[in-house]
């Protein structure tokens, strides 16, 4: 929970996951030592519930913490586009504008915004600056105030936040 805002982070990892995807979620946390099977308990909780947008989170940040920067990618690609269908919005992230969608309201269109952030930060980690810098731009658009902070991520592009780099934006935003 966000001490600042009381906030559940539920509401920005995508919402409340079905029990029978949560109890594989949660099997998945806890065989963190063997990655092989939370991988598969990942990918059956997504083949089970291809809308549940909590496992595209779990996904996209079991890989990048395993430093498979090609699979986080494509499963944070693939959980845009899964909350861009269900918030009625662009497929394309260069395609969405601000009143396509209420991005402060909790639900699939502020899992997009948050995966975006996460998705420039694996661009970052990538190398591909450019990039990084237009996904930000994109949601420093949506998100003028700031409140899923991104400026963090654009801090560590241009190298002037303290601390390490290879940290996946999970955390909750700033109030």
């Amino acid at each position: 929970m966000n001490l600042f805002t009381g906030e559940s982070s539920r509401a920005l990892f995508g919402g409340d996951a079905p029990s029978s995807v949560n109890h594989l979620l949660h099997e998945a946390a806890a065989a963190h030592a063997d990655p092989t099977r939370a991988e598969a308990l990942l990918w059956s909780a997504r083949l089970s519930a291809p809308e549940c947008l909590p496992v595209y989170f779990a996904q996209y940040k079991f890989y990048f913490y395993r430093r498979r920067l090609d699979d986080a990618e494509r499963c944070a690609r693939d959980g845009l586009r899964m909350a861009a269908g269900l918030a009625h919005i662009g497929r394309h992230w260069r395609d969405v504008q601000g009143g396509d969608a209420d991005f402060s309201a909790v639900g699939p269109a502020r899992f997009w915004l948050f995966t975006l952030k996460a998705l420039a930060f694996i661009r970052l980690r990538r190398g591909d600056r450019a990039e990084a810098q237009a996904l930000l731009d994109k949601a420093a658009q949506l998100d003028p105030a700031d409140n899923m902070g991104s400026s963090v991520i654009a801090s560590l592009k241009d190298g002037s936040a303290p601390g390490p780099t290879d940290t996946p934006p999970d955390t909750e935003p700033r109030p």
